[in-house]
């Protein structure tokens, strides 16, 4: 599932690691009103988001995604086995990751196994919240851009 913003300024393909469909529709919805322009990709358990990440299966025509947003608990690989791989590949580590924990005890977790994401998010509970979180994440990407363009 993709959904396009309107924003003008630079294209961000986003891909969303996310288990829950309602949660998915609604970070859907928040980035295509916020009219960022954007491609959100979702995909909903570990074993996707490496294949897209990797360009694999029936992702190989998509393009790398420039951010990722990762639930750390997925079926299959678990969101800590996906940024370690992110992490320990040359050319992904480059990509940003922003882990979408429900309480401090998820970055705890995640940094208990050696492990750093570029960022860590708590995920919004209620629906009039994501509109603020996806203001975070678009604050966020701009930040990441203007410190590369430096």
């Amino acid at each position: 599932m993709s959904t396009e913003g309107e924003r003008t300024g630079e294209q961000i393909d986003i891909l969303l690691v996310e288990p829950n469909p309602g949660d998915s529709r609604l970070f859907a919805e928040q980035f295509r009103d916020a009219k960022l322009l954007n491609t959100i990709h979702i995909v909903s358990d570990g074993d996707s988001a490496l294949d897209f990440v990797h360009q694999r299966n029936e992702y190989a025509d998509e393009s790398c995604p420039d951010i990722v947003l990762l639930e750390p608990q997925l079926p299959g690989k678990s969101g800590i086995d996906i940024l370690s791989e992110l992490k320990n590949d040359p050319v992904l580590a480059e990509i940003p990751v922003i882990v979408l924990t429900s309480s401090d005890a998820g970055e705890k977790i995640i940094r208990s196994h050696g492990l750093e994401a570029d960022t860590y998010m708590q995920k919004p509970v209620e629906p009039e919240d994501f509109v603020e979180f996806v203001r975070s994440i678009e604050e966020f990407w701009f930040a990441i851009v203007q410190t590369s363009s430096q």
